[in-house]
């Protein structure tokens, strides 16, 4: 897997990205106008089969890589795209997992500190490291003055299937990332001078959590949970970061800006819900808040948040 940093060295990703998820398949591409403002090029969404794309962490994830290749085929002609040979794929939620690791105490040497990630790593996504392919990232140091990784992971084997789809059209992914990395690209572009940011990136089977500090991933928790178990568990997720990461000091801003995408809770109950625990006054930023020009309002933003936030990665 592409490392998620390593834009700074090799810059050379694509403007057109493809986005996956049970029952939706998307194309995009971008444009740039200025700064960090960019228009939608062309875009088009389809809603599939949800027996098409099953995520799973564990399990096979498609059934028919010739029907799925067609799926994409079509998606790219619609929107005038099958030309294009260079793509960045999000993943569907479920598919990759996410971690941030706190190394506890100093290590005495790189073969140490990599025994004990290897140790964190297997034990935080369950399964050999053989089995896995992965991403970290050496993140900011945490207030205690530990060090913190960044661990993006995916079976190998599932990583292979998407990637038989896309060998099957002649296409190519020059970056591979799960959704809510994709959506956090919207926050990472446009950072607040001060305070956290929250992407809430939710579906029916659960949600994802990330609370950005100065553009890096201070807290990343992903929960499956049903949609009774959804405000539970935001609220759980909510009076951690109060209670343990939230700033100390009367003249630093906690959360300042909140972006809600996808399923199980309304924008509006999300905004109620963080304003209720940590005693701000947000609401929902829109895709032009954030960053990106819509065609029209009638364009879900949702529908292409993930695999437009990749495709800004190209500049």
């Amino acid at each position: 897997m592409p490392n998620l940093l390593s834009r700074l060295i090799d810059p050379w990703y694509p403007a057109t990205a493809i986005g996956l998820e049970m029952g939706v398949a998307s194309v995009v591409q971008l444009e740039r106008i200025k700064g960090a403002l960019c228009k939608l090029r062309r875009a088009a969404t389809f809603n599939i089969a949800e027996s098409l794309v099953r995520p799973s962490f564990e399990d096979r994830n498609i059934d028919d890589v010739g029907q799925l290749a067609a799926v994409l085929k079509d998606l790219a002609t619609s929107a005038g795209l099958l030309k294009q040979k260079r793509w960045s794929l999000s993943l569907p939620e479920a598919t990759a997992r996410t971690l941030v690791l706190t190394i506890e105490g100093q290590t005495q040497s790189s073969s140490e500190l990599q025994e004990v990630l290897r140790w964190k790593i297997e034990r935080g996504f369950g399964g050999a490291l053989e089995e896995l392919l992965v991403s970290k990232d050496k993140l900011q140091r945490d207030a205690q003055g530990r060090d913190r990784y960044l661990v993006i992971a995916v079976k190998r084997a599932v990583l292979a299937e998407y990637e038989a789809v896309l060998d099957s059209l002649g296409w190519r992914a020059g970056l591979i990332l799960p959704r809510h990395l994709g959506e956090a690209q919207w926050l990472i572009r446009n950072g607040a001078a001060v305070g956290d940011s929250l992407l809430l990136s939710g579906s029916s089977h659960g949600f994802t959590g990330v609370i950005f500090r100065d553009k890096h991933p201070l807290i990343v928790r992903t929960v499956k949970c049903t949609e009774e178990e959804f405000e539970d568990e935001f609220y759980r997720l909510l009076l951690f970061y109060r209670d343990r990461s939230a700033p100390e000091s009367g003249n630093e801003q906690g959360l300042s800006r909140l972006m809600v995408i996808g399923d199980g809770i309304t924008k509006e109950r999300a905004s109620e819900i963080v304003n209720e625990t940590n005693g701000s006054d947000l609401r929902p930023l829109d895709a032009e808040e954030l960053g990106l020009q819509l065609p029209s309002h009638d364009f879900s933003f949702d529908s292409i948040a993930a695999p437009a936030g990749l495709a800004t990665l190209s500049w």
